[in-house]
């Protein structure tokens, strides 16, 4: 990275290690500690490892997504080089507003490994979308056929999750726009192309605007690809659904982890999902404190109070910051990678 970016990398660290400070701090400021701890360690190893195993492949499901329709298009790329996208993708995801760093990085490094950048950007915007209507068809689902569990869990949160519902619905709508009208995309880089110009930030170049029709003549091929070949949107569009269960069921293995029994599987995925519904596009890093604090209550009722906090512990440990440190090492050691090479 540039000084720039490296200074704009730390800033966003920054922020993020105090939203998480400030999170700990809310969380915590009125619980007894060494009972939490207590509780943690009544966690069974197995569940746990489980537990762990089951958030690598969350991550890990979206790389290979990313190998399945770049090698379909036929861009050469290497199956864990994909899933390291995955991994850098979450962890920039995390640590910024509303996850809009994520796909930004997972192009930079996509383009640095030689895949064409209209195919990169159609295969990410394609498993953006895939799981965006994923989330919203869960919802939707969730809303119809058990909505009277719903409410009486999430209670005062229970606006919360049509706003999350409204919000991915309106980003589904607005990539389905995106991708299948070019024109829009055309539009959106001559008014830019037209606007930056006039601002003096950079020179008429006739170089640029063929640069430019030479993206859109691929990213326009790409889609075209794609809405020809609906076998593989198909596994895609399943694979999510799978993906995004996995994280759900998570829960439900710290719940059997801690001992605890009586509660559906059902009831717990479906809770854990309206969770994720409401707070994914909140512009808060990492959904961080918001979904602590809604966890702590639409939880209350399937995790007594003695494992409440320890439940939220492990299970957001282990979805989230232990991802986070993953995604960081991985970062990292593409990095270190990449300057070797060069």
């Amino acid at each position: 990275m540039n000084e720039k970016a490296t200074r704009k990398f730390f800033v966003h660290i920054v922020i993020f290690a105090v939203v998480m400070l400030l999170t700990f701090w809310f969380v915590f400021r009125n619980q007894d500690i060494s009972r939490t701890v207590a509780a943690v360690q009544k966690m069974s190893g197995e569940y746990l490892a489980a537990a762990f195993v089951l958030a690598v492949l969350f991550v890990s499901a979206e790389g290979c997504m990313i190998w399945y329709l770049l090698k379909g298009i036929g861009e050469r790329t290497r199956f864990f080089r994909c899933i390291s996208y995955s991994f850098i993708g979450f962890f920039f995801s995390g640590l910024t507003p509303s996850a809009t760093g994520g796909q930004p990085m997972q192009l930079y490094y996509m383009k640095r490994d030689k895949n064409s950048l209209s195919a990169s950007s159609v295969v990410l915007m394609s498993v953006a979308l895939v799981y965006k209507l994923v989330l919203v068809l869960i919802g939707i689902g969730i809303l119809l056929f058990w909505n009277a569990p719903l409410r009486r869990y999430l209670q005062e949160y229970y606006a919360l999750y049509f706003l999350g519902l409204f919000l991915n619905t309106a980003l589904v709508a607005v990539l389905l726009l995106v991708m299948l009208s070019p024109g829009v995309i055309r539009g959106l880089f001559y008014r830019a192309d037209n606007l930056f110009v006039r601002l003096r930030i950079w020179k008429p170049s006739g170089v640029r605007q063929e640069k430019m029709d030479r993206f859109l003549s691929g990213y326009q091929g790409t889609v075209h690809f794609l809405k020809g070949n609906k076998r593989m949107m198909a596994v895609v569009l399943i694979g999510t659904f799978l993906q995004r269960f996995l994280v759900f069921v998570l829960t439900y293995v710290v719940y059997r982890g801690l001992g605890l029994f009586g509660v559906h599987i059902f009831d717990i995925v479906f809770v854990q999902a309206s969770v994720y519904i409401a707070v994914d596009m909140l512009p808060v890093p990492g959904a961080q404190g918001i979904t602590e604090a809604m966890y702590a209550s639409v939880f209350g009722s399937i995790f007594t109070d003695r494992y409440l906090m320890a439940s939220m512990c492990i299970t957001r440990g282990i979805s989230f910051y232990a991802l986070m440190g993953i995604g960081l090492l991985v970062f990292f050691a593409v990095n270190i990678r990449g300057k070797k090479v060069s």
